[in-house]
């Protein structure tokens, strides 16, 4: 998790509405979100969570409530929001067709960034893809492509991003080099604002987290804090089995190689 600093909310939400024909999606939102960290925000399908990114990221008007990112309000300014925040959605925004570079380059000058090519090999260095920077995005991985879109997301600096469900579809290694990279924004000072329907994901990334359900945030807090709401536990001792994601890590290496030497020679070895 990333250092937590003392600043002023770096977005901020109050009574936030929005419906779809007789669909009330969010019924009231009040959500905080420090500068600077990274804020979880958990719900099943249907909770509300992509709707309010939307609302945030300027693509869809609220019906009622107010919102302001980097102290610019959603609604009366949003020219100014969308200058300070980038969005990865689900799906990355990624030309397969053209080289990770190329990728890279073409965003920096469609928003006007001096020296493109250089802000391009920068951000194939900070997220570990100089290497295939030449070879076309369609035969990366899908957590290369994942990280090639956040890198895509992050040109010209925005101070925010919002994650929306940026693990979705991958493999445990896709994931952890996405988690690496979100601890590695917030390090830097990013403020991110992730969605998210796997626990462990907020679990391993966040500082704190809100619950929303039914169109309401019906709790907020760190991690310790949340898991205080629960009835003490009953201390039993018992054997800890590897879960399958670390059998699997294990065996196949975190970063997915094919060097040997970096695996365990046998299965039972790894598993005593």
């Amino acid at each position: 998790m990333s250092t937590v600093v003392t600043r002023a909310p770096a977005i901020r939400v109050r009574g936030m509405r929005k419906s779809f024909g007789e669909l009330d999606v969010l019924r009231g939102v009040d959500l905080e979100v420090a500068a600077g960290t990274i804020h979880a925000l958990l719900g099943s399908n249907g909770a509300g969570k992509t709707t309010l990114v939307r609302i945030l990221a300027t693509l869809v008007p609220a019906d009622g409530g107010t919102a302001s990112v980097q102290g610019h309000d959603v609604a009366a300014a949003p020219g100014r929001v969308r200058e300070s925040i980038s969005l990865t959605g689900q799906f990355t925004a990624v030309d397969e067709v053209l080289t990770g570079r190329e990728n890279l380059v073409l965003v920096a000058r469609l928003r006007h960034v001096a020296d493109p090519d250089a802000v391009a090999e920068d951000m194939l260095a900070r997220f570990s893809l100089t290497d295939a920077g030449g070879r076309r995005a369609g035969e990366y991985s899908g957590g290369m492509r994942r990280r090639l879109d956040i890198a895509m997301s992050l040109v010209g600096d925005p101070p925010v991003i919002f994650l929306d469900e940026p693990t979705t579809g991958l493999d445990p290694q896709g994931r952890a080099e996405v988690w690496r990279t979100v601890q590695q924004l917030a390090d830097g000072g990013t403020t991110v604002l992730l969605t998210t329907q796997y626990l462990e994901e907020a679990e391993q990334l966040a500082d704190r987290i809100s619950i929303l359900h039914q169109g309401r945030i019906i709790q907020t807090g760190t991690l310790a804090e949340l898991k205080r709401l629960m009835p003490s536990a009953t201390v039993e001792y018992v054997e800890k089995q590897p879960t399958l994601e670390e059998v699997f890590l294990a065996l196949v290496g975190s970063t997915g190689g094919t060097d040997d030497a970096a695996r365990p020679a046998t299965a039972e070895g790894n598993l005593r």
